[in-house]
C-alpha cells in the first residue's frame, strides 16, 4: 500500500507559551532546558500530525542559543516537517521571543529534531512522502538532505579519530590545553 503524500503546510505547527517566574533559572533567564521541551513538544505534535502515527525524538541537531529569553516574553515555535525518511521525519523548529510591553522580537534559535515513527507495537512504521509547495519547502529538504550527509561523514571521522585517540597518538595535543595529567597517568602513557 503507497501512502498519499502530504504538504508541508498540513502539519506545519507553532506553540506559543508565556516565560513565568518558574521558568528561570538562577541567572534570572529562562532555562534551556525548558525551551528544549518545548521544542520536543513541537516536534511531537508537527511530526505526528504528517505521520498519522505517534513518534519519538530520536536525535537534536543545532540547538544553539543565540539570545537569553525572558521572564514575561511569549516564547513562539514555529515547527514544519523539512524532509521524510521511510519512518523517519526531520523537524525543523524555528524559535522566537516577544517582549509584548516593547514590541520587540528576536531569533532565539533553530533546531532540527529527527523523529521516528512508531506503529501500536512500537515498531518503526512507514510515513506518507512529502509534498513540497514552495521554493522554501525544496531548499529545506535539500538542506536536510546535506545535514544528514554531514553527519554521516563526520560520524565516520570522528570514530577513525577516536580509535587513533584511544591508543595515544594524540597525546602531544594536550601540549598547551587547560587540562592537566596525574604523574601516574604518564608513567602509564
Amino acid at each position: 500500500m503507497s501512502l498519499q503524500a502530504k504538504p508541508v503546510s498540513h502539519s506545519r505547527t507553532t506553540l506559543t507559551e508565556l516565560m513565568i517566574p518558574a521558568y528561570a533559572n538562577f541567572g534570572g533567564k529562562i532555562h534551556g532546558g525548558t525551551l528544549l521541551s518545548l521544542m520536543d513538544k513541537v516536534a511531537y505534535a508537527c511530526s505526528a500530525k504528517h505521520a498519522g502515527q505517534y513518534c519519538v525524538t530520536v536525535s537534536v541537531d543545532g540547538v544553539n542559543f543565540r539570545q537569553p529569553v525572558e521572564v514575561g516574553e511569549l516564547v513562539s515555535l514555529m515547527a514544519s516537517v523539512n524532509y521524510v525518511g521511510r519512518t523517519s521525519l526531520v523537524v525543523g523548529i524555528k524559535v522566537i521571543a516577544e517582549n509584548v510591553k516593547v514590541g520587540t522580537v528576536k531569533h532565539t534559535n533553530t533546531s532540527y529534531f529527527t523523529m521516528v515513527a512508531k506503529d501500536d507495537l512500537d515498531r518503526p512504521t512507514e510515513v506518507p512522502p512529502l509534498l513540497l509547495e514552495t521554493p522554501d519547502d525544496v531548499r529545506r529538504f535539500l538542506e536536510a538532505m546535506k545535514r544528514k550527509e554531514l553527519r554521516a561523514a563526520y560520524s565516520e571521522h570522528f570514530d577513525n579519530a577516536r580509535l587513533r585517540m584511544l591508543h595515544n597518538e594524540n597525546i602531544d595535543q594536550l601540549t598547551g590545553e587547560r587540562c592537566q595529567l596525574t604523574d601516574e597517568l604518564k608513567k602509564n602513557l
